[in-house]
């Protein structure tokens, strides 16, 4: 589909003004989208469009400005975590190679307090009944 240059989008820019007609319509248009989507507590006319003076790069700018914070605003907490360094994760690593060491130490002290006791329990056992059995 091809534009001519005056035409862009629709719209005409050869032209340098608006019919009261065009205005009309468009604010029945405004008016019957207000109809869809207005509550009981709103006014029954369609509230006017805001007139911006600005241009259009300052309305451009602004909301380009509103997404770089909203973007920079998302990897804020981001940016702010730092990552280990290798003394660190060498120190982590020892720390935690020691805590295994610990725990292992201790289930075999704890296997070996075990055994113990079975074979106490058992020569215990043993010397009852040989004495007191027979």
């Amino acid at each position: 589909m091809a534009f001519s240059s005056d035409m862009a989008d629709g719209v005409d820019l050869s032209r340098k003004f608006v019919s009261e007609s065009e205005l009309d319509e468009k604010r029945k248009k405004r008016q019957e989208e207000w109809e869809k989507v207005r509550k009981p507590d709103d006014p029954e006319e369609a509230p006017e469009e805001e007139y911006d003076p600005r241009s259009l790069f300052e309305r451009l700018q602004e909301q380009k400005d509103k997404k770089q914070e909203e973007y920079e605003e998302q990897f804020k907490f981001k940016n702010m975590v730092k990552g280990l360094d290798e003394d660190e994760t060498s120190f982590l690593d020892e720390v935690s190679r020691k805590q295994c060491l610990i725990e292992k130490r201790r289930r075999d002290e704890e296997a070996q307090e075990i055994k113990e006791y079975r074979i106490s329990f058992c020569t215990l056992k043993r010397t009852q009944y040989y004495c007191h059995g027979s």
